[in-house]
């Protein structure tokens, strides 16, 4: 490859979705989700897309690799993680008073990859904190490029690109030219651990800090969801007790009632 292929990669960061269930709080009244004690980390599904476009880049020595995250309070140290694995420097677009929803964040992120400029644009399939899974997509509608979605491995050619895809019955493979997008699922595998070299090597690699300013985007179009309501989910636990004289009498008397209860289905 002679000429440089720029590649973006979309990263988000959210809480550890490993954190148990009783770390995050909802509130009712305000509808907002608080998550005490859990560290944010970029998405998985960004991890795997960021895994792939590191693999693309060691097979074609002349590729660019950038990253870019948008949101409020980034943490630079987790975000720098991209850096450590392999990308060659980082975007940080940051603007608390913006209240996004996934099509706000496509717009921002479409403005972005203009300015930085891009071939190919990698994205989770999804992200772990909402599962909509509709922002790299509408980034690939804003930027009027095409889009394969599901993606477990890339191949790229010069301006030809593979992608095997998954699907129901299997995967799929198919064949275009750049520019495109490209979502990626979990098949693709978890991101590489860095080693230490490459994590001091990631703190002299390029950090750009933008605001919403710096990308002049102009006015923003209003939230395409509105939420309504958000609460935890009822639940019922009802417990009853089998007893028997033994073991066995114990046993058929809980089969009995599995098979009343329609649990079991009993056929002769």
């Amino acid at each position: 490859m002679s000429e440089t292929i720029r590649i973006l990669v979309c990263i988000k960061q959210v809480p550890d979705p490993e954190a148990p269930a009783s770390s995050f709080r909802i509130h009712s009244e305000t509808k907002t989700i608080t998550a005490e004690g859990v560290p944010p980390v970029i998405n998985p599904y960004d991890e795997s897309a960021l895994e792939l476009a590191v693999r693309l880049k060691e097979a074609n020595p002349d590729v660019r690799l950038s990253a870019v995250a948008f949101g409020a309070k980034l943490a630079r140290a987790v975000l720098m993680k991209s850096l450590a694995v392999g990308a060659d420097e980082l975007y940080l677009i940051e603007d608390p008073s913006v209240e996004a929803d996934g099509m706000i964040t496509a717009h921002i992120l479409a403005a972005a990859a203009r300015k930085i400029g891009f071939d190919l644009i990698l994205a989770g399939r999804q992200a772990a904190d909402t599962n909509a899974g509709g922002v790299g997509l509408a980034l690939a509608g804003l930027l009027d490029i095409p889009a394969v979605s599901w993606a477990r491995k890339i191949e790229l050619e010069e301006k030809l690109l593979r992608v095997e895809r998954v699907v129901p019955e299997g995967c799929e493979i198919l064949a275009g030219t750049l520019p495109a997008l490209v979502t990626v699922s979990h098949e693709a595998g978890a991101l590489r651990m860095p080693n230490i070299i490459n994590v001091r090597k990631a703190k002299t690699k390029p950090t750009h800090s933008w605001t919403l300013a710096d990308l002049e985007i102009g006015k923003l179009p209003g939230r395409s969801v509105e939420l309504t309501r958000l609460e935890a989910p009822k639940r019922e636990r009802h417990c009853q007790v089998i007893e028997g004289e033994s073991p066995a009498e114990t046993g058929a008397g809980l089969s009995r009632k599995l098979v009343q209860d329609g649990v079991l289905n009993l056929r002769s």
